[in-house]
């Protein structure tokens, strides 16, 4: 988890291997993000950065259609970037979580069970082969700073690799679809909607286990539960 502390951003983590990638994703990373200040395991310490995220999951986002495309506009940079040395999730892995995920959910009666089974048919649609290229992995729109219409940085660089840049696309827009076309625009390529939609049902599938077990609710509004909803 990452913690502020005055003009610091703390990042806690036990498994270094992934403060590893962090480090080496941002120094390779040809975007904004926030300078290594100290490295004590298991905390990395890091510089805040200038200005607020570009929004939350649940809340409505206050930044500007142009904050917005200029973050498209930085994913791009990043995917058009040389590939970092180290593998990402594979098809395969991929395929297997929405399995496993499904199967808990069903037999534990989390969500609805026609929101599964719906959602599923939806994210099977992400599972296609993709041309990998360097992304961030947990591009939560919280994980972007802008001050005003620019972006000042981008954190959280744990689950950096080589995937598929409509991955990166759907998690920066999950929750906030009225964006994805200002996202698009910055972007500046044309990307299928419908893969990135799979994507919005593939990481809300696979997400409430993980976030049910460390005490947060995904039913609460306009978070997980609600974008299985909105996909129906």
């Amino acid at each position: 988890m990452t913690l502020r502390v005055g003009e610091v951003f703390l990042k806690i983590d036990a498994d270094q291997s992934r403060t590893d990638v962090e480090v080496q994703a941002m120094t390779l990373a040809p975007i904004p993000t926030p300078a290594v200040l100290w490295r004590k395991p298991p905390v990395l310490a890091l510089a805040a950065l200038r200005g607020t995220a570009l929004g939350r999951l649940g809340e409505p986002s206050t930044a500007s259609a142009a904050a917005w495309a200029a973050a498209g506009a930085a994913v791009r940079r990043l995917h058009e970037a040389p590939l970092p040395p180290w593998p990402g999730v594979s098809l395969d892995e991929t395929a297997s979580s929405l399995d496993s995920e499904c199967t808990w959910l069903l037999a534990n009666g989390v969500v609805p069970a026609d929101l599964v089974t719906r959602n599923r048919r939806i994210a099977e649609a992400a599972l296609r082969p993709w041309t990998p290229v360097f992304t961030h992995g947990d591009l939560q729109v919280a994980h972007v700073f802008v001050d005003g219409d620019e972006i000042t940085g981008v954190v959280d660089w744990s689950e950096a690799g080589r995937g598929d840049a409509l991955y990166d696309l759907a998690i920066l827009t999950l929750g906030h679809p009225e964006h994805l076309s200002d996202v698009v625009a910055g972007y500046g390529v044309d990307v299928d909607l419908d893969v990135i939609r799979a994507w919005w049902s593939l990481r809300s599938l696979t997400s409430i286990r993980w976030l049910v077990a460390h005490g947060f609710d995904p039913s609460s509004p306009g978070c997980e539960v609600d974008v299985l909803r909105s996909q129906m």
